[in-house]
């Protein structure tokens, strides 16, 4: 893979954020991932699928030979659509914009990923809503819910309404974060989500092992993604990542590797566990 940059320089962005605006530019293995065909004739929906970690799933996952449904925020179009060019035509791309904070939304999701691709085989749940605040009383009861009903709730009522889909084989990724098991002061309801979220692969690894259906987390440390400038004051953001025993931010395609582990044949034996890629910093 490219050499990557190791400094982050202060910077902001508006919520939610784009990719386009990052400086330097993350990388999603549009040039440094070569595919080895490890997911052909696969189907995967993947969430908050339009930039960062989710855009280098996407990216990855065509380029091993899978078709791919990316769901994102309709304020994300420009963003998704980006992602869709960088796929490219080798794979079918499905666009699906919604907001998953409710019951019926993810199973209009499920439904169309069952009509376009016809059928699903790997769901990828990596939508998430991340706010910091400084002060406890700054967290407002809004904020409190929609980042609950975004990051857990979201991804429970997906997998319920996929879980049919996903027996004899299928393969269930949830991204965590290194953030449930090191909390920030700053993030502490989205540190909450994360517990709660690794906590739940392992009981549905429990409940869905039996139907032949792998499920596993993937907990990300510092990332170079939209979500921290869009996210953080600009002191948090400069110098980002460099805290960790690697000394710098991981880009998003050496998220997505592992992902593409998860997802393949190669990890036919693995489920039930809490895959971290934080540069260093324990996720146990």
């Amino acid at each position: 893979m490219n050499q990557r940059p190791d400094v982050v320089p202060s910077q902001q962005q508006q919520w939610p954020g784009s990719d386009a605006e990052l400086s330097p530019p993350a990388d999603h293995g549009v040039q440094s991932w070569t595919g080895r065909g490890r997911l052909l004739g696969k189907r995967a929906v993947i969430t908050g699928g339009d930039s960062g970690i989710g855009r280098a799933v996407a990216v990855t996952f065509a380029r091993e030979g899978a078709d791919v449904l990316i769901a994102y925020l309709p304020e994300e179009e420009a963003d998704a659509r980006e992602t869709a060019s960088m796929v490219g035509d080798e794979v079918r791309v499905v666009l699906h914009a919604a907001d998953l904070r409710t019951p019926e939304a993810t199973r209009e999701l499920a439904e169309r990923a069952v009509s376009e691709l016809g059928g699903v085989d790997i769901l990828v749940c990596n939508a998430a809503f991340q706010m910091a605040h400084q002060d406890l009383g700054e967290f407002s009861p809004e904020q409190f819910e929609r980042t609950f009903a975004t990051n857990v709730f979201g991804t429970f009522w997906l997998v319920q309404a996929l879980a049919p889909q996903l027996e004899d084989g299928g393969s269930i990724i949830v991204t965590t974060s290194v953030q449930a098991v090191a909390p920030s002061d700053a993030l502490l309801d989205y540190a909450a989500t994360k517990a709660a979220l690794n906590n739940l692969v392992v009981n549905l690894a429990q409940e869905l092992g039996a139907r032949g259906t792998r499920v596993n987390a993937v907990a990300p440390g510092p990332i170079w993604t939209p979500l921290i400038p869009a996210t953080m004051g600009p002191e948090k953001v400069d110098g980002f990542g460099a805290d960790t025993p690697l000394g710098r931010p991981g880009q998003p395609v050496e998220v997505a590797a592992a992902y593409v582990f998860l997802a393949s044949d190669e990890a036919s034996y693995v489920s039930g566990t809490v895959l971290g890629v934080t540069g260093g910093k324990p996720v146990f």
